[in-house]
């Protein structure tokens, strides 16, 4: 058995006027994350660690900035299409351990539902997923969140694993035409990164 082990980093200023969505989760907060999608810096770091387990790249490769399709995006679009790479390459999610650095909000009282929702997104069970929050002491980042993911695959052992991989995390409908249409034609996702050249791979803040 082939075991692949990802990691992930993703950063965030905070922003007044936007909402604040963290893992996929709406959270109550006077301000949100700044970011060229939805700033959801969980799931993006989420997202680079699949990526990056199986050497897709990363999620500037996938969905430039540059590109105003992606303009305050679901990153569950981003979470997606990483998961469509793993499969594609032969692979599955054995767990997945996450740390959030921020100040505030406090991520302890809803530690349990966070955990709940990135497993509905990843087609894993919450105990599969870790959640740990961090305060930034003695960094001068109390104005930031930041995110690290490590994610370990093993290579699935039937065709039945990698259809529940590219069947999880159903988007909006909306969302879901938006990525079917930045390729042409419906799931064709997990060649994006490797159809187009390498973009520079700035952050989606």
């Amino acid at each position: 058995m082939s075991m692949r082990i990802g990691y992930g980093f993703d950063s965030h200023a905070f922003k007044a006027g936007v909402p604040l969505v963290i893992g996929g989760l709406p959270i109550e907060h006077h301000e949100g994350l700044a970011g060229h999608s939805d700033g959801d810096v969980l799931l993006h770091a989420i997202t680079d660690a699949l990526l990056g387990a199986v050497s897709a790249g990363d999620i500037g490769t996938f969905f430039p900035p540059s590109d105003l399709r992606w303009k305050n995006a679901d990153s569950s679009i981003f979470l997606r299409t990483a998961l469509e790479e793993i499969a594609v390459a032969g692979y599955r999610i054995v767990n997945i351990d996450t740390v959030l650095v921020l100040a505030a909000p406090k991520i302890g009282p809803i530690a349990g539902e966070l955990r709940e929702r990135v497993a509905e997104l990843l087609g894993v069970k919450p105990g599969e997923v870790g959640i740990k929050a961090k305060t930034p002491e003695g960094l001068n980042q109390d104005h930031v969140a930041v995110a690290h993911a490590t994610v370990l695959l093993e290579s699935a052992t039937s065709p039945e694993q990698l259809t529940k991989m590219t069947a999880t995390a159903e988007l909006p409908e909306e969302m879901d035409e938006i990525a079917t249409g930045s390729v042409g034609k419906k799931r064709s996702l997990s060649a994006l990164g490797r159809k187009i050249p390498a973009f520079d791979t700035d952050d989606l803040t």
